[in-house]
């Protein structure tokens, strides 16, 4: 058990830190504290000695310095069962310090706001403060360190319930959560900065990867599996209605929400298992779903339905005709919301950023580390087409393989997409062979009973071979759209030419695995 005998309160957050002192003054604790601290506890007539009476050595750089002290670090870092430790300490007149309670420099709000200078942010990255935790955290066993206002009422009660002390345990949970949140904090900084100068594509030497806990899910992929959602998911993606979202809904709604910042006309985007099933776009939002339902039917039943403009109230009205697990938009007027909220579990959910102006790096798990990318940020525009067929596309049909382009993006590879200028007319993902996938594309819109004469036809990835471009010529698209880079592009030129076929490279390859 430790006894808690002196505390040194600084702390950034000052919320419940009256009570907090005042609850300690009960157990008789000795209170150090200061700058601002030291102001708001004295004048609430709590008893605090001032830092510099303990270190005989005034706050310094507009307080940039002081509490890196030895009488500081020392009363924090001293093992007192260590003889030499504790003769130290006499010889240097250093009185132990049992309790710490400091919350930083709100650095992360800082950065937060539009603009922040990067001066304003230098001046919220809190060194004394980090260090006084670090080293009551590394000497646990005989110290008890507060990071959070939340806390604040755990350790009184554990103060009453112990007689004035604080148990081994909870000093150790208390020190693992030390560690945790300088962790995040450092990252934070480490973060701003690799933004600053434009060097946001910079893959740093050392990639920290930290975020705070916003919530435990009910389960993960499967009901096996636990799960949690970390990072500001939250702020971006504001719940409007229904049951607690899924860890498999928040996936489909990040893949929705990215394919669907790929249009600047009103669309709709309709996603099941993170493929899209159906994607339409027009000057009206109702007609965009329609199409975009038209594709597959079958899977978009209980599938998440995203588009890029508010609500309105025939675009809800066609979407309440069948199930659906989750529908996100930038805004619900009140009378959509009214009529969506009558199914009590389906989800409504806000996006309350422009995905467009939001880049991140990309991150996945491998066995013994991760991997990170910089996010797929290049848009294919006519200009940067290269035509290689004897006969160019038409205006309509350049209009048709860029939409198939932008949602073939968003397609698990092997991804074959059969495209109108306005609408997915059948969808091909996750085929092992790129044949297969512009089979099943075409077999999809046959059963939905789409045409697909005069179709374009997007592939993610070269052709191979000629099979796969002469699939797409037997289901009647006119034109495709494809990376190149093959050995055999010559052969599948040929192939287009002979069949009167019009294809375009991008010389870019947007795989998803």
């Amino acid at each position: 058990m430790l006894k808690v005998r002196r505390a040194l309160i600084s702390v950034s957050d000052k919320s419940g830190v009256v009570e907090f002192a005042k609850g300690l003054r009960e157990f008789q604790v000795e209170i150090i504290s200061t700058g601002g601290t030291y102001k708001v506890l004295g004048e609430q007539g709590i008893p605090v000695t001032p830092l510099s009476e303990i270190t005989e050595f005034p706050e310094i750089l507009d307080g940039r310095v002081k509490s890196l002290h030895p009488k500081i670090h020392g009363a924090l870092l001293a093992v007192q069962s260590n003889p030499s430790h504790v003769e130290h300490l006499e010889r240097h007149q250093i009185e132990p310090i049992d309790l710490v309670a400091v919350n930083l420099y709100p650095f992360e709000q800082t950065v937060a706001k539009n603009g922040v200078a990067l001066e304003e942010a230098l001046e919220q990255i809190d060194v004394g403060g980090s260090t006084m935790l670090r080293s009551a955290a590394k000497n646990f066993r005989y110290k008890a360190v507060v990071t959070s206002p939340a806390q604040y009422q755990l350790v009184l009660d554990e103060l009453k319930r112990n007689r004035g002390c604080i148990p081994l345990e909870v000093c150790f949970a208390l020190a693992k959560e030390v560690f945790q949140q300088t962790s995040y904090y450092d990252s934070v900084i480490s973060e701003f900065l690799n933004r600053q100068n434009g060097e946001t594509s910079t893959l740093p030497a050392t990639f920290t990867l930290s975020a705070r806990r916003s919530e435990f899910l009910r389960y993960g992929e499967n009901p096996h599996q636990r799960a949690a959602l970390y990072g500001d998911f939250n702020r971006h993606f504001h719940q409007l209605h229904g049951k607690q979202l899924s860890y498999n809904n928040i996936l489909d709604i990040s893949a929705a929400a990215y394919l669907c910042a790929e249009f600047d006309q009103p669309t709709a985007v309709i996603v099941k298992h993170t493929n899209p099933c159906g994607v339409g776009s027009d000057s009206v939002l109702v007609r965009a779903y329609r199409k975009a339902h038209a594709t597959d039917s079958t899977s978009a039943f209980g599938a998440i339905v995203a588009v890029n403009r508010p609500l309105d109230m025939e675009t809800a009205e066609a979407i309440n005709e069948i199930f659906t697990e989750v529908v996100l938009a930038p805004d619900f007027p009140e009378e959509s919301l009214q009529l969506l909220k009558k199914k009590r579990d389906r989800r409504l959910i806000v996006q309350r950023v422009d995905l467009r102006s939001f880049q991140s790096y990309e991150v996945k798990k491998v066995a013994g580390g991760f991997l990170a990318q910089e996010p797929d940020s290049v848009r294919i525009t006519p200009d940067k087409l290269k035509v290689v067929s004897k006969r160019k596309p038409t205006a309509e049909e350049v209009g048709a393989m860029l939409f198939g382009w932008r949602v073939a993006k968003h397609v698990k590879s092997n991804a074959v997409v059969y495209t109108l200028s306005d609408r997915t007319v059948g969808i091909g993902a996750g085929q092992m062979s790129r044949v297969d996938s512009s089979k099943l594309a075409a077999r999809k819109a046959q059963e939905a009973g789409l045409p697909l004469e005069g179709t374009a036809v997007a592939s993610d990835g070269f052709f191979p071979f000629a099979d796969g471009l002469l699939e797409a010529v037997k289901a009647g698209a006119t034109a495709v759209i494809q990376p190149g880079g093959s050995i055999r592009d010559e052969e599948v030129i040929r192939a287009a030419d002979d069949h009167h076929i019009s294809m375009v490279l991008t010389g870019v390859r947007p795989f998803k695995h």
